[in-house]
């Protein structure tokens, strides 16, 4: 299956990619397209392992809370997707390439969509991105530009009707081109006085080897 799909352009900008603000967007960006493009993975965390347990998590959550439909900002390879079991599920990824793989492994599942994912051009105000429970698995810690930072958690908070699940690490640090860690929670508490932390659920394969990850989950839930 073919798509067209709009790619950003970085005009006039003469920086060095990893220093200018402009640059680390584009590289974000580049990254995971030209990742999933070559036949890449989402990488560890959504196989084997970690991601029985990102699925048990967020199936036992699904089924306490009776949630009907969720939005995930980042469905990457739709390897973790496949073990999940949504109601009704729309899936957003900076990579065109992740999209159309998404759309082809699920083509048959009329309970699921997929979309390309730009924060810089998404303006959403009417709420046609909005679900019971917005997701965030594994992607925090990939988003190296402060200034997409900060509008990918705008955006996922804002699609949350009752509930928001995340799934990272919650501390600063830089470990490479492609990753920085970010205490996230703050971000939250300090932005979205209107959502609570309910639930974290720690990593029962902790740590920075194969199969391990000090990601975690928090689980916050919308107040009016």
């Amino acid at each position: 299956m073919q798509r067209e799909v709009r790619r950003f352009q970085a005009h006039g900008c003469r920086c060095d990619a990893a220093s200018c603000p402009r640059g680390r967007r584009i590289l974000h960006h580049r990254y995971w397209q030209d990742r999933y493009a070559k036949g890449g993975t989402s990488g560890d965390g959504s196989d084997g392992r970690l991601a029985s347990f990102k699925a048990e998590v967020v199936n036992s959550f699904l089924r306490e809370h009776d949630v009907s439909s969720a939005i995930e900002f980042g469905c990457g390879d739709g390897n973790q997707l496949s073990l999940m079991t949504y109601a009704k599920y729309t899936g957003l990824d900076v990579s065109g390439a992740a999209v159309t793989r998404c759309s082809d492994r699920f083509a048959d599942d009329p309970t699921k969509s997929f979309f390309v994912y730009d924060p810089e051009a998404y303006h959403d105000p009417l709420g046609v991105f909005r679900a019971d429970v917005a997701l965030s698995l594994d992607v925090i810690y990939h988003i190296v530009s402060d200034a997409t930072f900060d509008l990918y958690m705008t955006h996922v908070c804002a699609a949350a009707s009752r509930f928001l699940i995340v799934y990272s690490t919650d501390f600063d640090g830089s470990e490479t081109p492609h990753v920085r860690h970010r205490a996230f929670t703050e971000w939250i508490r300090s932005h979205r006085a209107d959502f609570r932390l309910v639930k974290s659920v720690l990593n029962p394969y902790a740590g920075t080897g194969e199969q391990e990850s000090n990601a975690a989950f928090f689980i916050f839930e919308r107040t009016p």
